[in-house]
């Protein structure tokens, strides 16, 4: 009899536990479709796709607005494309992480590299006194000294020539001091992908990465493909990068780069363009930096890998070992490639050993493995075009609200 008792009262508990967790579900949907849905209606963002993951099961994925609003003259369409979760987005910097982090964790994992070797082993032209005890682990980590951005597209025309420039280009700051969040040194990242597989960067990302994780919908220059139609447009042409050549109060001004100089300028709406004009203009649509197109559920499936110890299908992918190298903090408190700092706006007050990332077209993910927790949010910003500030919307306070609320739910 008491046995029977016992189990009535365990499995009252369990229907409890159940209803209590379907109810703060319900609390997170309404709360991020509250959001979302608000932000799309005031014309404050056209789209956006979200997909949160939590024990290995989906808890929401839904997607918000439209893909794509305005004609290439800037015209709102009679019809626009709505978003669809799976509408591939430009991720921007995401790139950063989903793709040149991930290469280099393979290569490091398999002994091809170390994070401490000197980047002049691999690139020739940094064998100089200034940039000879530059390490990968410095470029991943943003503590190199190089420049945070140039407009290389002024004077380079090729990858070869990127690299040259770059290379040639007086560094900003002392190495290792101070944390510069920089593109360009991502960018190196990417040559020296290539000279230590032996393939083109791309063609190593595509066959090492993202086809043995089925990222079938990842991938530079998804037009050249012929594969892909649906895209998340950004901006009409690159008004802010234009802005940043030209006007010197955002602190980008080069003695050596005359604005006028240079006038390819793209004029129409970016639907399957990499947004970023070093990216486009100068390295293909291929960089260490930016050029990846993606999907929510694409960029999950990395993302699974790395709250899996590294294991796809029961196998190693990448290391235990090599994981905690990569996201052990450094003295800036981030990883390496990885944000882990939990400062940063879109991810504050995450618990200890949170990680993530965002991008400049509205793209972010943020992991949390003490709960075992994804947040997968994108949103084609850029879209709606400029604010009469010169700026593009800010999404910070989208994604922190909607971060605020998942944790509110895991807790």
């Amino acid at each position: 009899m008491q046995k029977i008792f016992y189990a009535f009262i365990s499995f009252f508990f369990v229907l409890y536990a159940e209803s209590q967790t379907a109810k703060q579900k319900n609390v997170l949907i309404h709360t991020i479709d509250s959001i979302l849905q608000s932000q799309v209606k005031q014309q404050f963002i056209p789209g956006a796709v979200v997909l949160i993951k939590k024990d290995g099961k989906v808890v929401y994925q839904q997607a918000y607005g439209y893909a794509r609003m305005y004609s290439n003259d800037h015209q709102l369409l009679a019809k626009p494309e709505k978003m669809q979760l799976n509408t591939m987005f430009d991720l921007a910097s995401l790139t950063k992480v989903i793709g040149t982090t991930t290469a280099i964790m393979y290569l490091a994992d398999r002994h091809l590299l170390s994070v401490n070797d000197p980047v002049s082993k691999y690139v020739a032209d940094f064998n100089t006194p200034d940039k000879k005890n530059i390490t990968i682990r410095n470029l991943l980590t943003h503590t190199s000294g190089i420049d945070e951005w140039y407009p290389l597209f002024y004077r380079a025309h090729n990858r070869q020539q990127v690299f040259s420039l770059i290379a040639q280009l007086p560094l900003r700051y002392p190495i290792s001091a101070q944390r510069k969040y920089s593109d360009l040194g991502f960018t190196i990242l990417g040559e020296i992908i290539q000279v230590v597989s032996g393939m083109p960067f791309e063609q190593f990302e595509q066959e090492k990465i993202f086809h043995p994780l089925n990222m079938y919908h990842t991938t530079y220059n998804p037009l050249k493909t012929g594969k892909f139609k649906n895209f998340a447009a950004t901006s009409f042409g690159n008004p802010y990068e234009k802005r940043m050549v030209y006007d010197n109060t955002l602190g980008f001004t080069y003695k050596e780069i005359n604005p006028q100089s240079w006038n390819g300028w793209r004029h129409y709406v970016l639907n399957g363009e990499v947004n970023d004009g070093n990216a486009w203009y100068a390295n293909g649509g291929v960089s260490g930096a930016a050029g990846i197109f993606s999907t929510a559920d694409d960029v999950q499936k990395l993302i699974d890998i790395l709250m899996n110890d590294g294991k796809v299908n029961g196998k190693d992918f990448i290391s235990a070992n090599t994981l905690k190298t990569f996201f052990t903090k450094d003295a800036f408190q981030n990883g390496l490639g990885w944000m882990m700092d939990t400062n940063d706006s879109f991810m504050k007050h995450a618990p200890e050993g949170s990680f993530g990332h965002t991008g400049f077209t509205g793209t972010s993910i943020v992991v949390v493995p003490q709960y075992h927790t994804s947040i997968i949010l994108l949103i084609n910003r850029q879209h709606m075009g400029f604010l009469p500030n010169g700026k593009y919307y800010d999404v910070t306070p989208i994604r922190q609200q909607i971060f605020e609320a998942v944790l509110n739910f895991c807790r």
